[in-house]
């Protein structure tokens, strides 16, 4: 029951690998109050080189970048994975959705880099305060690729079935913080922010 009471967040730059493959999971696990976002400006994917993304605007569905892709190259987006993790997104939701145009309130917030924790953490603080309700935003920077989005989204699931095991969050977050730090030696930065 606790599951389905934690309201999380997970936030990449574009909502589409990282943030995704947690959604997923967590889901599946059980937390039924989970949302995925992005705060980029634009959604970005891999083009065909480094200076060639494709980008999309924040409305756009995964479905019209999908049978865009297809267009513009079929076996290349097939070989490199991106139609695959389209595929998986429009099966969650129907578009990626922009973390700053989000009023809905969370619990836990989890990011996958620096950057974007920075910007979570800053768009927070500039809200005006409404409840004082904390909420802790806690940054793991992983890797945006197939396999490190696979394993960041278990450490994510990990760490918030053990967040239900703590008698109260405000207080043993930090310690439970650590723990984790020493066990995987994965730095985090954690804030608490309010709305």
């Amino acid at each position: 029951e606790a599951k389905s009471q934690l309201r999380l967040a997970i936030v990449c730059s574009s909502n589409q690998n990282r943030s995704m493959e947690a959604h997923r999971l967590l889901r599946r696990r059980g937390f039924l109050r989970v949302r995925s976002f992005g705060t980029g400006t634009y959604v970005r994917l891999p083009g065909p080189n480094p200076n060639k993304p494709n980008v999309y605007d924040f409305q756009t569905t995964y479905e019209q970048m999908y049978e865009d892709l297809v267009r513009k190259d079929k076996d290349l987006y097939t070989q490199n994975g991106i139609l695959s993790m389209l595929q998986r997104n429009k099966r969650i939701k129907p578009r990626p959705e922009r973390f700053q145009n989000c009023q809905d309130v969370f619990d836990l917030i989890l990011t996958c880099e620096e950057r974007v924790y920075n910007r979570v953490v800053r768009e927070l603080n500039a809200r005006q305060k409404v409840t004082c309700q904390p909420v802790h935003v806690i940054n793991v920077d992983i890797q945006d690729d197939d396999n490190e989005a696979i394993l960041g989204s278990f450490l994510f699931c990990e760490l918030c079935h053990c967040i239900l095991l703590v008698d109260n969050m405000e207080d043993d977050l930090v310690d439970l913080l650590k723990d984790f730090k020493e066990i995987l030696g994965l730095p985090f930065l954690h804030s608490v922010c309010f709305y």
